[in-house]
């Protein structure tokens, strides 16, 4: 709330009260943190979109915003994005875009092989393996610790609206649209599944 901010929607109350409480300060729905806690006149940082975030059955809280920014930064080259899965189950798991260039270079396959092909082939799966076990080495618990994750070979959809208009990747719309997958992956049944080896 203050001169730096909108009034609200030109004639739409219903919008307005969506987006502003009842003191009239806007909710963007970002999730903010300490840039640097121990100096908190330093300002503030994003820290995901709190519309992304969500419960496992256990009640342990998810912060989907920074695990999917770490997910696609320790993924790089391979990692395009992520979806954390899902609400309301026992574990988290991952459905990864990956970047289907650069797993055809890692495969040594032409581009006229199959991109399910390609995901499937030895050295992509070894290093999405490989990339699973890094990405659990520091986890502390349920909320941080990936029990599986999907390679998607078919991209995200604008039309299904798994694509913002602004470009970036629906978290829920993917969740709803390939929820037969998902469900699929906790069964241990979906092709292509990966799975954190127990230690």
């Amino acid at each position: 709330r203050g001169p730096h901010i909108m009034a609200g929607y030109w004639r739409a109350p219903e919008q307005n009260a969506k987006v502003f409480d009842e003191e009239g300060y806007y909710c963007s729905g970002d999730a903010l943190k300490l840039a640097d806690p121990q100096a908190p006149e330093v300002g503030l940082m994003f820290d995901g979109r709190i519309a992304e975030d969500f419960k496992l059955s256990s009640g342990v809280f998810v912060s989907v915003g920074p695990m999917r920014t770490r997910a696609v930064l320790e993924g790089a080259p391979l990692v395009q994005d992520v979806v954390v899965a899902a609400p309301d189950r026992e574990e988290l798991g991952l459905l990864v875009f990956p970047r289907l260039d650069q797993c055809r270079v890692l495969a040594g396959m032409a581009d006229d092989v199959e991109d399910e092909a390609v995901l499937a082939s030895e050295p992509v799966r070894a290093w999405f393996s490989q990339w699973l076990a890094r990405f659990n080495r520091d986890a502390t618990g349920s909320a941080s610790r990936i029990q599986w994750l999907l390679l998607m070979a078919q991209p995200p959809s604008l039309e299904l609206g798994e694509i913002t208009d602004k470009g970036s990747l629906n978290q829920r719309a993917v969740l709803a649209q390939r929820a037969a997958l998902i469900d699929a992956a906790y069964q241990g049944s979906a092709p292509g599944l990966l799975r954190r080896e127990a230690r």
